[in-house]
């Protein structure tokens, strides 16, 4: 299922191209979407200002109460590929999002690495982002080695492009990899429903806008492993998760955040 060469491209570029891991979970995933669209949960959000063209749909926190993702989360390859990717003797689930660009979609996706927004970071952490739909220019672009960067990016709100923490000198500000294309390389792959981009929440990240004649539906599902902990942020995180009572350096906390696959 998940190959030696793919766990090294993980390790080494913080991103790996998983062709077909989940085509047989895209009708699935895409009954899902449009249930979660049209029964959007407490942190759904529209990240389109006024007079900005076509729709950018997102939502996150969901995979307990919509049938097809708590299936999918718990009876897909996904968990095993995670603990193969992350070489972790387990997969333990963190949440779920939704990101969806209708086609006419000029907005991009901006560039990001999850990890700052996150209460919980270490070095075995794994993000899928999976396509129910054919995608090429609004596929998802990842910063080979970002996450090995001394520094995490200083994480900014998708709508009102404010900083989602005060600046400090512990964050980077954030690059424009398309302004310096000599300093990065950024991955990208055309992508079938079903493929899948796995990577690490301190990689940088970013999708184009949608500016086809067709949908750009994308499910996510983010894992952590052994050596991931609880971690303290300078302000609230994204999502909140209100009231789990978990300390700084703790692993989470298992009723919450379920152990779906062990060695």
């Amino acid at each position: 299922m998940i190959t030696q060469d793919q766990i090294d491209s993980f390790a080494s570029d913080g991103a790996v191209f998983l062709p077909g891991l989940f085509k047989d979970w895209v009708a699935p995933l895409a009954a899902g979407i449009e249930r979660n669209m049209r029964e959007p949960g407490p942190y759904a959000a529209e990240n389109l200002k006024p007079g900005e063209s076509g729709r950018f749909f997102d939502d996150y926190c969901n995979w307990q109460r919509i049938p097809e993702f708590v299936e999918f989360a718990r009876n897909s390859p996904a968990a095993e590929a995670a603990a193969r990717l992350m070489q972790s003797a387990t997969a333990q689930l963190f949440h779920d999002h939704v990101l969806v660009k209708e086609p006419g979609t000029t907005k991009a996706t901006p560039w990001h690495q999850d990890a700052p927004y996150y209460f919980v970071d270490g070095a075995q952490t794994l993000s899928f982002w999976v396509p129910v739909d054919a995608v090429e220019d609004a596929t998802l672009r990842c910063v080979a080695g970002s996450h090995l960067w001394p520094k995490l990016v200083l994480p900014v709100r998708w709508l009102s492009e404010q900083n989602f923490y005060a600046a400090s000198e512990d964050y980077l500000p954030i690059p424009d990899p398309d302004a310096e294309g000599d300093t990065y390389r950024v991955l990208e792959w055309a992508m079938q429903p079903g493929d899948a981009v796995a990577f690490h929440y301190r990689t940088l990240h970013g999708a184009r806008g949608n500016t086809t004649e067709r949908r750009r539906r994308a499910f996510s599902l983010r894992f952590v492993g052994d050596d991931a902990r609880y971690v303290e942020r300078p302000g609230r995180t994204s999502p909140p998760f209100p009231g789990h009572g978990m300390q700084a350096g703790q692993r989470l906390r298992a009723d919450w955040f379920p152990v779906l696959w062990r060695a």
